[in-house]
């Protein structure tokens, strides 16, 4: 197995993504390495860690970065060398089994969705992020960003592809499947959530059990939650503001006298296993679903720790057939994009024929 790995794309240069690999080389002794990047800026890395002449390590030069401020669009049509565009090209063209960039997201749906396709009967891909839930549980959030504007369409599609990828993460055969709304009743939301549950009632191959607010689904109430994209993204930077919020807050409350500071001193250990429910480097990066190629897309800021899990998670999609099993359950669920355009095209039909 070959993994291409954007070594340009972090916030912090190359140092963290190379020395993530040189962890990666250790736990997958088989696969080889291919690191996208400035061919006259990663031999110094390489040289650094000790893996310049590795066998397993290559290197294909990307002129230029996709830097975080600029927009999608201007990223792959001015960029079209970049290292996230070229790890795509290498995907599309077989020369490796995955890639891995913890660059700009928006560039990497793009120049994916562009290079690389989509799967067949799939509309857009969706970003995948794995979230704890109160039990110590974990829930995927579909889609954590990859599309702002969404159609119902999209909705029922991202609701399949994160019950396959559940069912390898969670090793569950119907993982249950909410829709992200303002209400649990089917009346509440607006009209994209409204059809978008239409549509998902009708999929009985699916266990859709209805609509879920935020504020329950971290009590184990479903093991998918379905959003658009902008919905999706909004509540996750605001659990990653959360999260770090209460962080501050513990320790300002906890340090304000020498009492509460041997106590937190006391309970040192529960506060380390408090921060690993939400631990970023762990989970390492959200998969790309529908793309036709594995893609895992991690954060900007990701640590060498989280570089290697997100190869990791990118080598298991590979090995567990992610993609072959997302177009067989497309096809099976009758959820391609024509069969649902027809589906709402009948459905609207039938209500006006009803109003006249």
């Amino acid at each position: 197995m070959k993994i291409a790995v954007d070594a340009m794309g972090a916030d912090y240069g190359p140092g963290a993504v190379i020395e993530g690999v040189v962890m990666a080389l250790g736990d997958y002794p088989d696969y080889e390495f291919v690191l996208v990047g400035h061919s006259g800026k990663l031999p110094f890395y390489l040289e650094k860690y000790g893996i310049a002449d590795h066998p397993r390590i290559s290197i294909v030069h990307a002129e230029t970065v996709c830097e975080m401020s600029e927009s999608s669009t201007v990223a792959l049509r001015a960029k079209k060398n970049s290292s996230i565009t070229v790890c795509a090209r290498l995907l599309k063209e077989k020369a490796v089994d995955a890639m891995v960039t913890p660059g700009h997201t928006g560039a990497t749906v793009a120049a994916t969705k562009v290079l690389v396709r989509t799967l067949p009967g799939v509309d857009r891909p969706a970003l995948a992020a794995s979230m704890p839930m109160q039990n110590g549980g974990r829930f995927l959030l579909v889609d954590a960003g990859a599309n702002i504007e969404c159609t119902p369409i999209n909705i029922v599609q991202f609701a399949i592809l994160g019950e396959v990828y559940a069912q390898y993460l969670f090793q569950l055969d119907r993982p249950r499947i909410a829709l992200l709304s303002v209400g649990g009743e089917d009346i509440k939301g607006n009209d994209l959530t409204k059809e978008s549950f239409k549509l998902l009632e009708k999929r009985t191959q699916l266990n859709f059990i209805g609509n879920s607010e935020a504020n329950v689904i971290f009590e184990d109430t479903a093991d998918v939650l379905v959003a658009d994209g902008f919905s999706g993204n909004v509540m996750l930077k605001g659990i990653e503001g959360l999260a770090k919020s209460v962080m501050c807050w513990l320790k300002r409350v906890l340090s304000k006298n020498a009492l509460r500071l041997t106590g937190a001193m006391l309970a040192k250990n529960a506060f380390i296993e408090l921060k690993s429910f939400g631990d970023a480097d762990d989970v390492g990066g959200a998969p790309l679903l529908g793309i036709n190629g594995i893609c895992i897309i991690g954060h900007g800021s990701s640590s060498p720790k989280a570089v290697r899990s997100a190869i990791r998670v990118a080598c298991e999609c590979v090995s567990f057939g992610l993609n072959e099993r997302i177009v067989a359950r497309i096809n099976e669920s009758c959820s391609t994009t024509a069969e649902l355009e027809e589906e709402l095209s009948t459905g609207k039909l039938v209500k006006e024929s009803h109003e006249h």
